[in-house]
C-alpha cells in the first residue's frame, strides 16, 4: 500500500485507503449515546470531512472537484523526501492548489536538514519558513530523515533532539506553530519478516529490503528513535505537535494513549496506520473503542494519499472516490 521510500504514505489506489478510518470509525465507536444512534454508511454524503494528511502534486482539478463533491477539505504535506519533488516546487504548487481552491485545500510546509551543520542554517531555515508562511502554510512537517538518513560529520546519526536543530524548533514553539512530525516508523520494521504483525507490512519489507531496518543495525533502533522524539518534545512543552500515523506507536493503543496523557498539546494522525488498531480490534474491540472516544478530539483523520507524478489526474480521482465509499466488507490484516 506504500511507494517503495517509505511506509508512511498511501499510493492512490491503494484498497480502503481514503476512507479506512470512517469505516473502521463506525463499529468501533459508534454514538451510543446519540438519540440518532450510530452512523451508518448512509450517512457519509451527509458528513463534512477532513483529510489531514495528503500530498497532493500538480493541478489536480479534477480531484479536487471529486474532494469537493465529497465534502472532504485536506491538508497537503510537504516532506523533504527525494521521490517528491524538490522543495520549492513542492511549495509552488501547494500555494497554486491552496489558492485555487482555498475553501478546500491547506498546506503545511517543511525544510531540508540536510546541511543542518553548516554556518547559518537556523537563520536561513527560519527565512525560508516565514516565506511560506506568508504564502498561507499553517504548519511544518519533519520527517524521519532526521534520525534515519541524516549522519553528522562524526558519521553517527543525526536525531530529532540534536541541538542544532533547537532555534528553529524553540522559535515554532513560542509562535504557536504546528508541527507534524514523522519520527521512526512503524515498530514491525525492525523485526524479522515472520514476526511481522502485519500481513501487509510483510509483503512490503520483503520486496524493499533498503527499509527494512531490522537489516540495518547500523541506524538507531525504534526504541532510540522514539526517546529522541519524546526527549526533543520535553524540552518544548509548549509546542503543538502532530505524531503523525500514530506517533509511531501504533502497534498499542496503550502507548498512544500514554504519549496524549504525557504530552497534552500533542495529538496524533491515524494516516496509513489503520490496518494496525484494526489488527487490535480484531481481540480488544472495548478498549480500542475507549480510545477512540476518550482522545476523539486529539485523533486527527489521514491517508497519506499521495497523487503520483505523471498520473492521471481522472484516474486519481475516480480510485479516491471509490475508495471513499466504504464498502460493506473491510480488508483484514491478516496475521
Amino acid at each position: 500500500m506504500t511507494p517503495a521510500a517509505t511506509r508512511g504514505r498511501a499510493k492512490p489506489g491503494a484498497a480502503l485507503a481514503w476512507m479506512l478510518a470512517w469505516c473502521v470509525w463506525l463499529p468501533l465507536a459508534s454514538a451510543a449515546d446519540a438519540p440518532s444512534g450510530r452512523y451508518g454508511e448512509d450517512d457519509y454524503g451527509h458528513v463534512d470531512k477532513i483529510d489531514a494528511h495528503v500530498h497532493l502534486h500538480g493541478q489536480l482539478s479534477a480531484f479536487m472537484q471529486r474532494a469537493i463533491t465529497d465534502r472532504f477539505r485536506l491538508l497537503t504535506i510537504n516532506v523533504n523526501y527525494g521521490d517528491f519533488p524538490p522543495l520549492d516546487v513542492q511549495l509552488r504548487e501547494a500555494v497554486t492548489l491552496q489558492r485555487a481552491f482555498p475553501a478546500t485545500v491547506a498546506f503545511a510546509a517543511t525544510f531540508d536538514a540536510s546541511d543542518s551543520d553548516t554556518p547559518g542554517w537556523s537563520e536561513r531555515t527560519l527565512r525560508a519558513l516565514d516565506a511560506a508562511f506568508a504564502q498561507g502554510a499553517v504548519g511544518v512537517k519533519v520527517w524521519k530523515d532526521i534520525g534515519m538518513q541524516l549522519r553528522g560529520r562524526d558519521g553517527r546519526a543525526v536525531m530529532i533532539d540534536d541541538e542544532r536543530f533547537a532555534p528553529v524548533f524553540s522559535a515554532l514553539s513560542a509562535r504557536g506553530v504546528v508541527v507534524l512530525g514523522h519520527q521512526g516508523e512503524p515498530r514491525n520494521a525492525w523485526l524479522p519478516l515472520e514476526q511481522m504483525t502485519i500481513r501487509g507490512d510483510r509483503e512490503y519489507f520483503a520486496e524493499h529490503p533498503q527499509y527494512h531496518m531490522y537489516l540495518h543495525p547500523e541506524w538507531p533502533s525504534y526504541d532510540a528513535q522514539i526517546a529522541a522524539r519524546d526527549r526533543w518534545l520535553d524540552r518544548y512543552p509548549q509546542l503543538r505537535f502532530v505524531g503523525v500515523h500514530l506517533a509511531s506507536l501504533e502497534w498499542d493503543v496503550d502507548r498512544v494513549a500514554d504519549f496524549l496523557r504525557r504530552y497534552p498539546t500533542a495529538s496524533v494522525d491515524l494516516a496509513a496506520r489503520l490496518v494496525h488498531l484494526q489488527r487490535q480490534s480484531v481481540t480488544e474491540r472495548d478498549k480500542v473503542r475507549r480510545f477512540f472516544l476518550e482522545y476523539q478530539d486529539r485523533i486527527v483523520y489521514g491517508t497519506d494519499l499521495t497523487s503520483e507524478p505523471g498520473q492521471d489526474d481522472a484516474t486519481f480521482a475516480s480510485e479516491a472516490h471509490v475508495a471513499s465509499s466504504c464498502p460493506g466488507s473491510l480488508v483484514r490484516s491478516v496475521p
